[in-house]
């Protein structure tokens, strides 16, 4: 790590990953699914449930979400582990990725192992009672960044990013048959994922044909609601003789260069570049060198920009990147969401599933996924104004 003193990255490793059962819909609540997935977390990281000191969930909950949002409450958890924490934090999203306030606490010597959950229920909300409503249109105030955002019918993230991706297919002359091909890679990668929601081949044509949600985005750039749980254990670097199989944190890094609001961002089709920027200043390693990038991709677009913004290809050039799924696919030159994504593995959120499917790609662990002599992984978040994005490397 390139002249960082007293950097927390080295001090701290992702020892643990778990998830619960995943599905569209699944019979246990929030507090069940997320305990499935803390002990599955805490039983790969090679530890007892008395190891863990730290706890976080993220986002934090609380009423201010949509049904299915966010579940397992913090109390509640602890609670039911009998847990003795010397660190708790119910995190709000923003720009960081789920681990990064971890390992700051286990770098700091606030606790040895943290465990840190995002559960959700949004595929039972969907299919409720006159369905999940938008995001929006649950405040009974326009306030904040949805001030600007409500009144002018902008009610869900997919309406809010839409514009995005038509100022950048606009811009760069990229076209819908171009980002078709990274749900199709995708879908592909997840047939091989038995645990992934939709595993269905997938064609261009097939998404030419769905339907829009918000021009240009139609049904297949969206990620897929689901019910389930995904826990992460982050340790001591001083703990790692009593970890199964540690993985290296190599650099962190999220920046916000712009207005924090989504309609205000100053250039619509450059999005998450100070984050790539800061991200490989925290390191010696290059984009080359990532043998597997685990892009945050809660629409097509997003993917995107990640793959600009970490310089895997240039500004503009990612429809040519992506074309054709060659590049992208397990034997590409990156490998790209080979868990199946959001887009077809279902929406874990919050860089969860992708972070899970980082740390088995480095051990070697992916099954018939697996990407060969995978050692260095790239994992994000979001993007824009609540980018973040690690490199993760094997032990």
């Amino acid at each position: 790590m390139t002249g960082l003193r007293d950097a927390a990255e080295p001090r701290a490793v992702i020892s643990g990953v778990g998830q619960s059962e995943v599905g569209r819909q699944v019979d246990r609540s929030g507090l069940q699914l997320t305990l499935d997935a803390v002990l599955a977390a805490i039983a790969d990281a090679g530890l007892e449930v008395d190891d863990v000191d730290g706890l976080a969930m993220f986002p934090g909950g609380g009423a201010a979400n949509l049904p299915g949002y966010a579940n397992g409450n913090l109390y509640e958890v602890q609670d039911a582990l009998g847990l003795r924490t010397t660190w708790r934090q119910g995190q709000v999203e923003g720009m960081s990725l789920p681990f990064y306030a971890p390992a700051m606490a286990v770098a700091a010597g606030q606790a040895r192992h943290v465990v840190v959950y995002r559960t959700v229920k949004e595929g039972s909300a969907a299919k409720g009672a006159g369905g999940r409503p938008a995001y929006g249109s649950t405040k009974p105030v326009a306030e904040g960044p949805l001030a600007w955002l409500l009144p002018v019918g902008m009610l869900s993230p997919v309406c809010q990013v839409a514009p995005y991706a038509m100022r950048y297919m606009h811009d760069f002359g990229v076209t819908r048959e171009q980002l078709a091909w990274i749900p199709v890679t995708q879908r592909a990668h997840a047939a091989l994922n038995p645990a992934a929601v939709y595993r269905d081949p997938l064609t261009v044509d097939d998404y030419l044909a769905s339907r829009m949600i918000s021009t240009p985005m139609c049904l297949y750039d969206c990620d897929v609601p689901v019910d389930g749980a995904t826990a992460i254990v982050v340790s001591t670097v001083d703990a790692v003789a009593d970890l199964r199989s540690p993985v290296r944190i190599e650099a962190m890094a999220g920046v916000v260069d712009g207005r924090p609001s989504w309609d205000q961002w100053e250039d619509m089709s450059r999005v998450g570049h100070a984050t790539g920027e800061a991200l490989w200043a925290r390191t010696d390693l290059r984009p080359a060198d990532v043998d597997v990038a685990q892009l945050y991709d809660g629409f097509t677009i997003e993917v995107v920009w990640w793959l600009e913004a970490l310089g895997f290809c240039g500004v503009g050039e990612a429809g040519a990147f992506v074309e054709g799924g060659t590049r992208i696919g397990l034997d590409g030159e990156l490998p790209l969401n080979t868990w199946g994504g959001q887009l077809s593995g279902g929406r874990l959120h919050a860089a969860f599933g992708h972070t899970a499917e980082a740390v088995r790609q480095l051990r070697g662990e992916a099954g018939d996924r697996q990407v060969d002599g995978a050692e260095v992984a790239a994992v994000t978040n979001v993007g824009g104004f609540e980018a973040g994005a690690a490199l993760l490397t094997r032990w």
